[in-house]
C-alpha cells in the first residue's frame, strides 16, 4: 500500500485513524529490553493466514437428555488483504481526486497496534495505521458444514472483502455493566468502524445465493445524535459515527474526510462475565454481550433462488441498540 496524500483523515476521524503502510520488524533482545518502563508498545504487522479446517464438536452426547455429538466445520479459510478477492486493483480514493490511493494486495498489512496501560489499570488497544488509509481485508472459505451421522453444507463459496477504519479495544478493570448482571470482574469494550464492500455466498440446502452484498455506514440521512434531525436535513449539531463531531454546519459544510467517515458502519459493544437472564437454576458464569450501538446500511445486489435472480434487498439506517445476550453451556 502507498502513502496517503492527505494525512487529514487521521485527525478528521478522532480516535479512528485510517490505515497506513507498515512492515513487520523483528525485535532483538536489546529492543525488547528497551520496551520495559515505556508508556506503551507498538506492534507493526503484515500477514496472510490460511486454516485448513476449523471444527467445533458438541461433546454432550450419550445421556438420555443429550442430543450432542455432531460437529460444525469451516473448511479452507484464507484471511489476507482485499487482493484475495479483487486482485491487485485500486479500491479506495481517499481524497476524491479521481486517483485511487489504495491498491489491494493479498497481504493483510498496514497494521499498527498500540498497547497502553492507563493509570487505573485498564488496557487500551488501538489498531490503526499512520498514513490515513483504511486497512483492506479479504476472507474466503470453501464451505461451512454440519457433520454427524449425516452432513449438510450450510454455506459454500464465501468470498468477502472490505476495509477497517477503526478498532479500539479497552479491557476495563471496573465492570461498567454490574447493574446489568455483571460480576464486577471487569469488561471488554470493542468500538469499531468498517465496511464490507462485497460479499457473496451460497446456501445449498435452501437453493439460495447472495451476490454483491455490502455493509456500509448509514450516511448523512441517519440521526446520529437522536435529536430528530440528520445532516441531510440540515442538522446543526450532529455527531457522526464513529466519534466525529460536526458543529455547527449542515451537510454542505462537511470536509471530504468527514464525508468519508460517513461511509463506515460502526459497532460498539461490551463483553463481560455475568449471570443468565432467567434460567433455572441461573447460570452464574455466562458470557454476556451488551450491544450498545450498531449503525449501518445493508444492500444485496442479487438474491438467487434456484439460480434465478429474484431481486435486490436494502436495509436503510439499520440501528441496533439496548440489546443483551447471555451465552452459556448446557
Amino acid at each position: 500500500m502507498k502513502g496517503l496524500k492527505k494525512i487529514a483523515l487521521v485527525t478528521a476521524i478522532a480516535a479512528a485513524p485510517f490505515a497506513a503502510n507498515a512492515e513487520l520488524q523483528a525485535m532483538n533482545d536489546m529492543a525488547m529490553g528497551n520496551v520495559t518502563g515505556q508508556a506503551g508498545v507498538t506492534i507493526e504487522l503484515e500477514t496472510q493466514v490460511s486454516i485448513g479446517q476449523f471444527k467445533y464438536t458438541d461433546t454432550n452426547a450419550g445421556g438420555a437428555n443429550e442430543i450432542g455429538g455432531g460437529s460444525f466445520t469451516v473448511n479452507n479459510i484464507d484471511l489476507g488483504g482485499a487482493g484475495l478477492i479483487t486482485g491487485a486493483t485500486p479500491i479506495f480514493d481517499a481524497d476524491g481526486d479521481g486517483t485511487p490511493d489504495l491498491a489491494a494486495t493479498q497481504l493483510l498489512d498496514d497494521l499498527s497496534i498500540d498497547i497502553d496501560i492507563a493509570a487505573d489499570g485498564d488496557a487500551v488497544i488501538s489498531v490503526h495505521t499512520i498514513s490515513g488509509l483504511p486497512i483492506d481485508f479479504g476472507l474466503t472459505a470453501d464451505s461451512m458444514m454440519l457433520e454427524g451421522t449425516d452432513s449438510t453444507t450450510l454455506v459454500s463459496g464465501l468470498k468477502a472483502w472490505g476495509m477497517l477504519a477503526k478498532l479500539d479495544i479497552r479491557v476495563d478493570t471496573e465492570d461498567a455493566a454490574t447493574n446489568l448482571g455483571g460480576t464486577g470482574d471487569g469488561s471488554l469494550n470493542i468500538d469499531t468502524a468498517f465496511t464490507v464492500n462485497s460479499m457473496e455466498f451460497d446456501v445449498p440446502f435452501l437453493a439460495l445465493g447472495i451476490k454483491g452484498m455490502s455493509i456500509t455506514g448509514a450516511g448523512a440521512n441517519f440521526d446520529y445524535d437522536g435529536d430528530g434531525l440528520s445532516l441531510a436535513g440540515g442538522d446543526n449539531d450532529e455527531v457522526i459515527s464513529p466519534n466525529l463531531s460536526v458543529a455547527p454546519g449542515d451537510l454542505g459544510s462537511l470536509s471530504k474526510e468527514q464525508k468519508v467517515a460517513l461511509g463506515f458502519a460502526s459497532v460498539n459493544l461490551d463483553v463481560y462475565k455475568g449471570s443468565s437472564f432467567g434460567a433455572s437454576p441461573a447460570a452464574t458464569d455466562a458470557l454476556r454481550i451488551n450491544i450498545n450501538d450498531i449503525v449501518m446500511d445493508v444492500n444485496v445486489d442479487q438474491v438467487l433462488i434456484g439460480g434465478t435472480n429474484i431481486g435486490t434487498v436494502a436495509l436503510d439506517n439499520l440501528h441496533v441498540q439496548n440489546t443483551r445476550l447471555a451465552v452459556y453451556g448446557h
